[in-house]
Protein backbone atom coordinates (compact mmCIF):
# COMPACT_ATOMS: atom_id res chain seq x y z
CA UNK A 1 0.00 0.00 0.00
CA UNK A 2 1.45 3.35 -1.03
CA UNK A 3 0.40 5.88 1.53
CA UNK A 4 0.81 7.12 5.04
CA UNK A 5 -0.16 4.79 7.80
CA UNK A 6 -1.94 6.12 10.87
CA UNK A 7 1.18 6.09 13.05
CA UNK A 8 3.13 8.24 10.58
CA UNK A 9 0.28 10.71 10.23
CA UNK A 10 -0.09 11.05 14.02
CA UNK A 11 3.67 11.55 14.47
CA UNK A 12 3.73 14.21 11.75
CA UNK A 13 0.78 16.00 13.35
CA UNK A 14 2.44 15.87 16.78
CA UNK A 15 5.66 17.24 15.30
CA UNK A 16 3.81 20.07 13.61
CA UNK A 17 2.03 20.94 16.86
CA UNK A 18 5.28 20.91 18.84
CA UNK A 19 6.92 23.15 16.25
CA UNK A 20 4.03 25.60 16.41
CA UNK A 21 4.18 25.72 20.23
CA UNK A 22 7.95 26.24 20.10
CA UNK A 23 7.46 29.10 17.66
CA UNK A 24 4.91 30.85 19.89
CA UNK A 25 6.57 30.12 23.25
CA UNK A 26 10.36 29.62 23.06
CA UNK A 27 10.58 28.49 26.72
CA UNK A 28 8.03 25.74 26.06
CA UNK A 29 9.97 24.82 22.93
CA UNK A 30 13.11 24.35 24.99
CA UNK A 31 11.23 22.13 27.44
CA UNK A 32 9.84 20.07 24.55
CA UNK A 33 13.34 19.64 23.11
CA UNK A 34 14.71 18.42 26.44
CA UNK A 35 11.76 16.05 26.87
CA UNK A 36 12.21 14.60 23.39
CA UNK A 37 15.94 14.15 23.99
CA UNK A 38 15.33 12.29 27.27
CA UNK A 39 12.70 10.01 25.73
CA UNK A 40 14.98 9.27 22.77
CA UNK A 41 17.91 8.40 25.02
CA UNK A 42 15.73 6.14 27.18
CA UNK A 43 14.39 4.44 24.06
CA UNK A 44 17.92 3.80 22.80
CA UNK A 45 19.10 2.50 26.18
CA UNK A 46 16.16 0.11 26.59
CA UNK A 47 16.49 -1.22 23.04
Amino acid sequence: MNGLDTRTAVLMLAGAGATYIALLHPAAGTALLVGIAVVTLLHLLVK
